[in-house]
């Protein structure tokens, strides 16, 4: 059943407040952490004279999903920081740690008894009809007003009519929108992306020499005394998963921009090239790991983008990979965005292929004998990412090719992953990773044998499986998983041009080869179970 969301208030629309008492309070979610609250508020005629500030830890949340470690040290340790930095600035502050938000909602009415609730359009769907529920409680609350987010540019209707939008139009629309790296109306460069040379494996020094070279390293931030006391709190969680030492993310405005800073200086010149790359032993290569940041609010798109194109202008980094860098944010990013809220809610319970299986166990423990599962999930228990390519043509097309059920894998990157919210897990997993959706975010399954992970990554040097061979003992599974994939779906396959070279390849093997094929993969997912 679809739920019917408030429609936020008017983005001009000023908070009547008498200016000598404080009497609105505006709750301020762990995702919400932007710089700009001040400037927002004072739009709508609040200020610290007229207005408390409100931000709940909820112990339900927290124990909710076996979520990182390293999530919640990020989320409550920024959340921290950030209400202290606003105090500072000279807002009174009510920080609440509660079973639920909605107790610490009722807490801090009973407390203060504002007359006006402010709060900012969550981005998820589950975040928008809590929200909703707030007008049918019995909270004593005057005014309930919800202001609309500021975190994106796109919405739904930017889409188009299209029920499978292209994500190049989109992002070419964005581009035209915000005038970044753009010759008035013609791209910079001639060009809208540079794919074409964004698409470099690993160079063969980097497979036979890895230990001698030198890739740049981010800079860390050791836990001040609050991050230190969020980790003691966080290691009594029984729910959580992964690693609970080795946390050194920003979780401060100052030190997310410094980390931002390194990026463009040190990665962003090889970002381009290499951004497809996966690398043993080289959890980020040239990625930027700004994700995390950019979806709590402590970085903004627009300062990323202006800044990775003034690197452009002035000579500091190549167009190819700046491009491929905007288009991750303005491109992206925003086109799942607006896919998230114009296939919401169905769009988490769509299972196109009719994929059944259960989650296998290694994505947990990392015990398997594939040596590019085993790092990838050891990166993500380590520190709770992996890059893009990692996630889609490793952990994401290993799922879809096995027929692990959508759900189930969009439940794990959702708890796992340091950068995870609904509104871009759930798009990019149910749809891109597993073609869950049928088709409406990406334009085909994105399904791989071994020879893709053999030419991308470095992770076969070593590995038990040959990605040579498709049957036999040492026979790498992405290759009869794949082929057994193909010949399940191809139907599906075969009536998609960016798919129907596969099922071609597939009807001219013999019939005992692809008997053996089959056979090979039907062992194996056995012994998943």
């Amino acid at each position: 059943m679809t739920v019917k969301l408030a429609t936020p208030v008017n983005a001009q629309e000023r908070i009547a407040n008498p200016q000598s008492q404080m009497c609105t309070t505006v709750w301020i979610s762990g995702d919400q952490l932007s710089p700009r609250w001040p400037e927002w508020l004072a739009q709508k005629g609040l200020n610290p004279g007229n207005t408390r500030l409100l931000f709940i830890e909820s112990a339900a949340k927290i124990r909710s999903r076996p979520w990182h470690k390293h999530k919640l040290i990020l989320v409550l340790s920024a959340m921290r920081h950030f209400a202290e930095a606003m105090r500072r600035d000279g807002w009174t502050v009510d920080y609440r740690k509660a079973a639920t938000f909605e107790a610490g909602l009722r807490a801090h009415v009973a407390a203060h008894a504002p007359k006006h609730v402010v709060v900012m359009q969550p981005n998820t769907w589950q975040g928008r009809t809590f929200v909703e529920r707030l007008r049918a409680t019995d909270v004593p609350i005057a005014q309930l007003s919800i202001l609309e987010s500021r975190f994106f540019l796109a919405k739904p209707e930017d889409l188009g009519a299209s029920r499978s939008p292209l994500m190049e139009t989109f992002y070419r629309k964005m581009r035209r929108r915000t005038g970044y790296l753009m010759d008035g109306d013609r791209p910079v460069g001639g060009k809208w992306n540079f794919d074409d040379e964004n698409r470099h494996p690993p160079p063969r020094a980097w497979r036979v020499a890895r230990a001698a070279l030198q890739f740049p390293v981010a800079p860390t931030f050791p836990p001040d005394a609050m991050t230190r006391e969020v980790i003691a709190e966080v290691a009594q969680v029984e729910t959580a998963w992964g690693a609970l030492d080795g946390f050194a993310l920003p979780v401060t405005r100052a030190d997310a921009l410094a980390y931002f800073a390194d990026f463009i200086a040190h990665r962003l010149p090889n970002f381009g090239p290499y951004e497809d790359a996966m690398v043993s032993g080289q959890p980020l290569l040239f990625h930027s790991m700004l994700s995390p940041l950019i979806n709590i609010g402590l970085l903004e798109r627009d300062e990323l983008c202006a800044a990775a194109e003034r690197a452009y202008r002035e000579g500091r980094a190549p167009l190819n990979s700046v491009e491929g860098f905007i288009r991750q944010l303005i491109g992206w990013r925003e086109f799942v965005y607006a896919c998230y809220w114009r296939e919401m809610p169905e769009l988490r319970e769509m299972n196109a292929l009719g994929a059944m299986r259960p989650l296998p166990k290694f994505y947990w423990d990392g015990q398997t004998d594939m040596a590019c599962l085993r790092e990838c999930v050891q990166g993500v228990w380590e520190r709770g990412y992996t890059h893009h390519i990692q996630r889609l043509m490793v952990l994401s097309n290993f799922a879809l090719i096995a027929g692990v059920r959508p759900q189930e894998v969009n439940e794990w990157f959702f708890a796992t992953y340091a950068d995870a919210y609904d509104w871009v897990v759930t798009p990019n997993v149910v749809g891109m990773g597993t073609y869950g959706d049928g088709g409406i975010v990406g334009t085909k399954p994105y399904a791989a044998s071994a020879n893709y992970i053999h030419k991308m990554s470095t992770y076969c040097e070593g590995c038990r499986y040959d990605p040579k061979q498709r049957v036999g003992e040492r026979a790498c599974p992405f290759n009869a998983l794949y082929w057994d994939f193909v010949a399940r779906h191809a139907d599906v396959l075969g009536a998609n041009p960016r798919t129907s070279m596969p099922v071609m390849a597939l009807r001219r093997m013999s019939t005992d080869e692809v008997k053996a094929i089959r056979a090979q993969a039907a062992r194996f997912l056995d012994s998943l179970s």
